[in-house]
């Protein structure tokens, strides 16, 4: 079993894949600040397997003192400012954390095997019918893009690392994100029941949380196979616009009512992405779209009106 450092694992991902990690027998180490107030990792308290280490990814000592402390074998590195709108309301922040943290993981005296979660914003404005592969040139819009493609960038220098290039992610998560498309469509349908949409004939592809948190077990798993590249990871039939996403929603919430808004998307976010890289090394996702909004709105009885977010 492996020892892993998972930073920023109280967030939304990590706080998925931190219990998984347990569950599977590994010793995991999680460094948060937990700036948004949240509890999301009190369920993994008892288990003397997980360390939590309340502190900022930024802070150069501490992050020295953690690895001469656990000498980790893979680092996760999920601390970030995610999302075009929190990026822009704090670009110092967006910097230091996207970037800057992850030179401090770089500049160590052994590097341990990185597990990096990019995101797909980074393919900026895609070509219309044509599918993002991992060859595709990134053409980040937003700042948010721009600083995990630099990140990414730094990672892939050194070889023993795999990159993950997220689509929009979706689900329940013990640290919610109402902020995300899915999540924040489903539960203006389940709370308000109508909305406008800005650009809605902007594609994405989308994929569940739990199924992020798998893929970063999967590629533990097959680390020797997948080593030094970058997959993009994606349900392979959800590359829709968010017209298309609404009318799903709309088949669990029938009373659900969107009309077409004026506004511009601050990522420029417009593409078709191909897993179909990912998907050759084993891994399939397990939870559909259908699954995430079904679930989504189960939980929005128990989140009511709460806007958690990272903006």
């Amino acid at each position: 079993m492996a020892r892993v450092l998972v930073t920023g694992g109280a967030g939304y991902i990590g706080s998925v894949l931190v219990p998984m990690l347990l569950e599977k027998n590994h010793e995991v180490i999680v460094i948060d600040d937990f700036i948004y107030g949240q509890m999301p990792l009190l369920e993994c308290c008892h288990n003397k397997k997980f360390t939590l280490v309340r502190g900022d990814v930024r802070n150069e000592e501490l992050i020295d003192d953690i690895f001469e402390r656990w000498m980790p074998d893979y680092v996760i590195p999920l601390a970030a400012i995610v999302g075009a709108k929190a990026c822009d309301n704090n670009p110092d922040a967006a910097q230091t954390t996207n970037v800057d943290a992850i030179k401090l993981v770089l500049g160590r005296r052994w590097t341990p095997r990185i597990l990096f979660p990019n995101t797909n914003s980074g393919y900026g404005i895609g070509q219309d019918g044509i599918y993002c592969t991992e060859e595709t040139p990134l053409n980040p819009i937003s700042l948010y893009g721009r600083s995990k493609v630099e990140a990414e960038k730094l990672i892939l220098k050194n070889r023993n690392s795999i990159v993950l290039r997220l689509a929009t992610v979706f689900g329940i998560s013990p640290r919610p994100r109402v902020d995300l498309l899915v999540n924040d469509l489903v539960h203006i349908a389940a709370t308000k029941g109508h909305t406008e949409i800005y650009e809605p004939h902007f594609k994405r592809n989308y994929i569940h949380v739990r199924d992020v948190a798998r893929a970063f077990i999967h590629c533990m798993q097959n680390f020797n196979m997948m080593e030094g590249e970058v997959y993009n990871i994606g349900l392979s039939g959800a590359n829709l616009s968010k017209w298309e996403l609404c009318q799903e929603i709309q088949k669990q919430v029938p009373e659900f009512r969107f009309s077409e808004g004026k506004g511009e998307d601050p990522d420029k976010r417009n593409y078709i992405v191909s897993n179909e890289k990912l998907e050759k090394t084993g891994f399939k996702p397990q939870f559909s779209l259908r699954d995430g909004i079904a679930e989504l709105i189960k939980g929005y009885q128990i989140i009511g009106q709460n806007r958690f977010s990272n903006a």
